[in-house]
């Protein structure tokens, strides 16, 4: 019998192969999960209606042809603010209502030239402001499917929760900062957010450019592995991305290696949980990987000190760049654009009301980023903060190092006083570094929590490396019982 639940890319494309199933089969049955579930989940924002059509002719293609590779015939899900020049492309707002792009966004191209099946967009916290939950005027509110009395995190929940209750095989997501580790954290999920360079950011509704990055989501290290070797390298329509050439091996699958973590040198990193700062179960669960790592073969560095950290931190804050950001994507829309400008998308009205502070907040930044006297001291305190970085690693002899994405459970929809524990948004996004989170297990007997790891610029085939192996020594992912 084919099982569809929890199958992964390497598994599915063996049973095509093997003529078990089609993907125009795979299709109608992830649609019939839609279909049962989404409803309660309120994941996806649309349906692809040409879907099954592309798989049945990725079907042909095979049969004729055979397939392009591993994402031949494979189910995608993509967030709604990435372009896709066959379904509107909306950030989660009403204000984008309707508006479909004259292109796919690089990303987004790159999977579709591999043969995946974009099958549906799915639910985003409203132009990606809120880590902590996914809610938009346009698809209401995305619940976890763990707990649905429970928030995904934001921004990228609806991915998450797409992909955690098995409605594609693997999702897209964006990180400005947490929302694909955040998500991916509260849904059991492997979730990347690369070297700033490595992917492209065209054809991604912005918030802070400068910060965010697209890249995948996913029920396994491997899976995982493969988008990014499909979405990663130089786009001329994105400069920062010449910054990749050079910097990425022939395959990220190559580090996916059970005895990865033998001789590995992992770092600590406390500062980010002290004890009065971290629910106990989840900080029963880092201690527990700490030994997991450590009976691997890993060398645990504990505890690895990042000196004057919170003033580092505090230091890289730049200006907050929507604002022009935003106003230079809707230029890329053309005259069809449903709005030109931030002020319009504010003066329609069309916009969550969780979102209102934010917006006046954006609207309230009056010079282009480069007219911004703190904009070039904030670039100059993100390389200080990146070389403290490294000189710690260097002084230590750290490869990576290690916290929960998270130091508190998923809150429960409209609980704004328990502590969001979230430890995504100060390190990566401000110094470019690349992390992942990956499962680390559960607490209170159902609710996800993970482990984040965070290395050098592209030091992903390394951070994939000690992922894939904690992953296959601990095999802490199981599926939402819906």
């Amino acid at each position: 019998m084919f099982k569809l639940e929890e199958a992964t890319i390497t598994e599915l494309q063996d049973a095509m192969e093997q003529g078990k199933v089609t993907s125009k089969q795979l299709v109608q049955m992830y649609l019939e999960r839609i279909q049962q579930y989404d409803s309660i989940l309120n994941a996806l924002t649309i349906i692809n209606p040409n879907a099954l059509e592309t798989a049945a002719a990725l079907d042909d293609e095979r049969a004729t042809k055979g397939p392009r590779g591993l994402l031949h015939g494979i189910p995608v899900i993509v967030k709604d603010n990435y372009d896709t020049y066959d379904m509107p492309t909306t950030a989660g707002s009403k204000s984008l209502e309707g508006s479909i792009p004259p292109d796919d966004a690089f990303q987004v191209a790159k999977l579709r030239e591999a043969g995946a099946v974009i099958i549906a967009k799915s639910n985003m916290a409203e132009f990606a402001f809120s880590p902590n939950e996914t809610v938009s005027s346009i698809g209401g509110t995305t619940v976890n499917p763990y707990d649905i009395e429970r928030v995904p995190a934001g921004s990228s929940g609806g991915t998450a929760a797409a992909i955690a209750a098995n409605f594609a095989v693997v999702g897209l997501g964006t990180d400005t900062g947490n929302s694909i580790r955040g998500p991916g954290s509260h849904t059991s999920l492997v979730g990347i957010r690369s070297t700033m360079g490595l992917t492209s950011r065209d054809g991604i509704v912005p918030i802070i450019l400068s910060r965010d990055i697209g890249g995948p989501l996913a029920r396994t290290v491997t899976d995982a592995a493969i988008i990014l070797d499909t979405i990663a390298g130089y786009d001329p329509k994105d400069p920062v991305t010449a910054k990749s050439v050079g910097h990425m091996p022939d395959s990220y699958l190559d580090f996916c290696d059970k005895n990865g973590l033998n001789g590995a040198r992992i770092g600590v990193l406390r500062q980010y949980f002290p004890d009065e700062e971290i629910d106990s179960e989840v900080k029963q669960l880092i201690e527990q990987a700490i030994i997991d790592l450590r009976n691997q073969g890993a060398i645990i560095v504990d505890d690895f000190n990042i000196p004057n950290l919170e003033q580092l931190f505090q230091n890289a804050n730049g200006p907050f760049t929507m604002k022009t950001d935003i106003k230079a994507y809707l230029e890329t829309l053309g005259p069809n654009a449903p709005v030109k400008s931030l002020d319009e998308i504010i003066e329609s009205g069309k916009y969550h009301p969780s979102i209102e502070e934010g917006m006046k907040y954006a609207h309230g930044v009056k010079l282009p980023p480069e007219d911004d006297p703190d904009f070039y001291k904030s670039e100059v305190n993100r390389e200080v903060y990146r070389l403290s970085i490294l000189k710690a690693m260097a002084d230590q002899e750290v490869d990576v190092f290690i916290f929960p994405t998270w130091n508190y459970p998923p809150r429960k929809i409209g609980d704004w006083e328990s502590p969001h524990g979230n430890n995504s948004y100060q390190m990566s996004p401000p110094t470019g570094f690349p992390a992942l989170t990956v499962p680390m297990g559960f607490t209170y007997g159902n609710l996800p929590a993970g482990l984040q790891m965070l290395g050098r610029p592209f030091s992903e085939p390394t951070l994939i490396k000690y992922a894939y192996a904690y992953e296959q020594a601990t095999k802490h992912r199981r599926a939402p019982e819906l």
